[in-house]
């Protein structure tokens, strides 16, 4: 969080009564302080000061100064104190990473013998150094200790919020972290440490020790002991990097080594959810929903995602999209139905949800474009139509011409593949008419897949063409559906089109109704948005009568012509897959 530059727009001593209230809101937050710490925290006559800044991603926030150094600091109405918070030891050479902004990761954090202390996700926690109970950073559990545990300790631990380096630690006086030697001697963490510095082929040493200095080197850091005050040797070079950091857009250098550190399958787990809760907390509102899976994936979670990355469902550990909001679902964080057959719908989000609330808004990303971008005229340009397939089923009485080239019931095949099955079979059985090659000779088992009783005595021979139609209207209708970025859909039968009617209302107003939309990928709430802004009429969503979990979407006056040019032109669906464009009203000439 303050890993670059934050921008003060204010600076003010605080008043008596705010001290006071300042004091009974830590006293809420942390019920285990006893008053002397409190008093010690927020004295009763030093000079206090409340600071407003601006973070680098743009985040407000408040500092309280004690001399100027700061002892809390405020995001989002909640309390971060730099100590009194359940801590998490890590080897020291993992501060240089978490001073330049990554995240703690779990293998990083060392296991006391005497086990973790027991927090739940997003409960504040304090980092330590091992062999130093000083905090160097203030950080945010990602996980439970019991999700910590039963994961291996691999995966993503802390969200860090705060370091000893970071330039609100530069805001004070730039005092060191005490050496303060742990309560209980743990000879499991030195052997534990020496071990883990031993496969590294590092010479092991215990940092902050106050009899010998000792180094730690990796690459041109060292951690060294000064007038019992420990810093980073090569201090410059990490201001150089924070610079760096600062001129490029993206992550900075340590969390992308952080992230190096991971398989690029749990990258793509990590950029799912980023992309999924970026949207939730800044592109999908209440009104919105119930929102379709694929529009969220498409209009909101694509938009997102930062630059030079895509999202690959089949890359994540999820393989689909429908298991990756399952996930979700186990969470308790949305709550996904099937509104209509193969189409699965949001239906209710927990904005209150603890991930939810505790996400921050990478940097690049504003809360004014995403706002922008989530509204209806940018998910109409980003709609991409889906590929349609017409597919066929190989029923129980088509199996005889179908099980030489190793089909059986229920086998689903292209056109083409069908073309190609019926030519192989007429040529391997020699049925070619030798008078007239435009013919086929009907054998037995053409004659009973293919003929009606009625011409199966008066039929010897088919043309190629009426071979070919014939075969495909005895075979199963089915259809495959592909939206952008997602797993093909097969469903049965064929694909219902988009059904345009008009219908009259009381004293004589007509009305427009269309349906299906869902089957497309399209909302129905944001097309009769997009519709009611470009007609300037009023719409509602119904129920569709007889048809259960299903919409329509009902626009005042005969609209059909808007929809035809925004469905053809605009969303560039195939003519074939929309009915009812014949009804749109003639326009006669203006007297």
């Amino acid at each position: 969080m303050f890993c670059k530059a934050f921008r003060v727009r204010a600076s003010t001593a605080i008043k008596g009564s705010e001290r006071k209230k300042l004091r009974g809101d830590v006293a809420a937050a942390f019920p285990s302080l006893s008053p002397e710490r409190l008093v010690e925290l927020i004295p009763n006559k030093d000079e206090l000061n409340v600071v407003k800044i601006y973070t680098h991603k743009g985040e407000a926030g408040t500092v309280y100064t004690n001399s100027r150094n700061p002892i809390l600091f405020e995001i989002e109405k909640a309390l971060y104190p730099t100590d009194l918070l359940p801590a998490f030891s890590t080897w020291p050479p993992v501060l240089q990473k978490l001073a330049g902004g990554a995240d703690l990761m779990l293998p990083g954090v060392v296991v006391p013998s005497s086990g973790f202390p027991q927090v739940e996700r997003g409960t504040l926690c304090a980092v330590t150094l091992l062999g130093n109970r000083a905090p160097v950073a203030v950080a945010a559990a990602a996980m439970s200790t019991t999700e910590m545990l039963a994961a291996g300790m691999k995966g993503k631990g802390f969200v860090v919020l705060h370091t000893y380096m970071d330039h609100l630690w530069e805001y004070g006086d730039k005092s060191c972290p005490p050496t303060l030697a742990p309560l209980v001697a743990d000879p499991a963490e030195k052997e534990n440490a020496e071990n883990e510095e031993e496969v590294e082929g590092k010479k092991p040493g215990n940092s902050f020790s106050t009899d010998t200095p000792q180094h730690v080197n990796i690459g041109d850091l060292s951690l060294k002991e000064q007038n019992s005050c420990p810093v980073v040797m090569g201090k410059e070079e990490l201001n150089e990097n924070r610079a760096a950091e600062t001129a490029e857009d993206g992550s900075t250098g340590a969390q992308q080594d952080a992230e190096d550190s991971r398989t690029p399958q749990e990258q793509m787990d990590a950029l799912f959810n980023q992309c999924f809760f970026h949207a939730l907390k800044c592109k999908v509102k209440k009104s919105d929903l119930p929102l379709l899976t694929s529009t969220f994936l498409r209009s909101h979670m694509f938009s997102c995602c930062p630059a030079g990355q895509q999202l690959d469902i089949k890359k994540s550990s999820y393989k689909k999209f429908s298991k990756f909001l399952q996930s979700m679902q186990h969470q308790k964080i949305l709550q996904v139905k099937e509104l209509t057959k193969g189409v699965e719908s949001i239906v209710e989000v927990d904005w209150k949800h603890p991930d939810i609330k505790a996400f921050a808004v990478p940097e690049g990303f504003s809360s004014a474009s995403a706002a922008q971008d989530s509204k209806s005229e940018d998910r109409e340009q980003i709609y991409r139509a889906p590929e349609i397939i017409p597919l066929y089923g190989v029923s129980a009485k088509m199996v005889p011409l179908f099980q030489d080239s190793g089909h059986r019931k229920g086998s689903i095949l292209s056109s083409s593949e069908v073309r190609n099955i019926i030519i192989n079979y007429v040529k391997t059985n020699e049925l070619v008419d030798e008078t007239n090659k435009n013919f086929v000779k009907v054998n037995a088992i053409l004659c009973d897949c293919l003929l009606d009783k009625s011409e199966q005595d008066e039929i010897s021979h088919l043309k190629w063409d009426d071979l070919l139609s014939r075969c495909l209207e005895r075979l199963q209708p089915l259809h495959q559906v592909t939206f952008f970025g997602q797993e093909p859909i097969v469903r049965k039968g064929n694909i219902e089109p988009i059904d345009i009617t008009t219908a009259q209302r009381s004293s004589n107003k007509k009305v427009t109704i269309i349906k299906n939309l869902e089957l497309y990928g399209l909302d129905p709430q944001c097309v009769a948005n997009i519709l009611q802004q470009k007609v300037q009429a009023s719409t509602t969503i119904t129920p569709v009568p007889g048809a259960k979990d299903r919409v329509q979407v009902q626009i005042q006056g005969n609209q059909v012509h808007h929809l035809a040019k925004m469905l053809l032109e605009e969303y560039q669906l195939p003519r074939k897959y929309i009915q009812g464009l014949e009804k749109a009203a003639k326009l006669g000439r203006k007297k």
